[in-house]
């Protein structure tokens, strides 16, 4: 099929981010990525250990804290928001004068909120072998169970070298007539949400509709 212009909207969460230290552990329960999860049945009784300290964490610590002895691995404390304020909060922030990128809030439930439930909160984990897990602090822990809350890896490694280098403008790739939407490193924050995705496909449309 031969087209005018591509547009890249395969996802910035298309495939589950696995630390390379899982594929090490057996564990007597399950492991399994957050993106597998369903329902607090499906997790054997016992102490669970959720790694990753993002909105996927906490919400699975909080829903598992009710059946489940949970303990949250986080490796980078976030700045905790009202759940009302997720549109237009959404995603990574690139303050404008320091320019260092900070993670997207926490919305709903604080690490605090989470400790008044039972749920221990740990460091972020640094090492892991059998059935035994080691956290960046020296501890370590034998959970029956390890859910992976450790995020995603965006969907555009099927395209070119070329444009996922050179990004000159919101959208653009470098190459003409191929345009990605949905992923922040080519649009800008909140381009991975609902709120915020419309922004790409405006550019998009408006490149699309005025190129030469």
């Amino acid at each position: 099929m031969q087209t005018r212009n591509v547009i890249c909207a395969t996802g910035a969460a298309a495939h589950p981010r696995i630390p390379e230290w899982a594929s090490l552990l057996t564990m007597p329960g399950v492991v399994l990525h957050s993106s597998e999860y369903l329902y607090p049945k499906q997790i054997p009784v016992g102490d669970v250990l959720i790694v990753g300290g993002g909105n996927s964490g906490v919400q699975l610590a909080r829903e598992l804290s009710a059946s489940h002895t949970v303990t949250l691995s986080v490796r980078t404390r976030r700045q905790h928001r009202p759940a009302m304020s997720y549109p237009a909060a959404a995603g990574e922030r690139v303050p404008l004068f320091s320019r260092e990128r900070r993670p997207e809030p926490i919305f709903g439930d604080s690490c605090e909120q989470l400790r008044r439930v039972g749920v221990t909160i740990a460091a972020a984990v640094q090492d892991a072998a059998g059935a035994g897990v080691t956290f960046a602090d020296g501890t370590q822990a034998s959970p029956r169970s390890v859910i992976l809350a450790t995020g995603y890896t965006p969907g555009d490694d099927w395209l070119p070298e070329p444009a996922r280098v050179d990004r000159p403008r919101r959208t653009l790739t470098g190459l003409p007539g191929l345009f990605v939407a949905g992923m922040p490193q080519y649009g800008g924050r909140g381009s991975d949400t609902l709120a915020g995705v419309w922004k790409d496909a405006t550019t998009i449309a408006q490149h699309i509709i005025n190129r030469p």
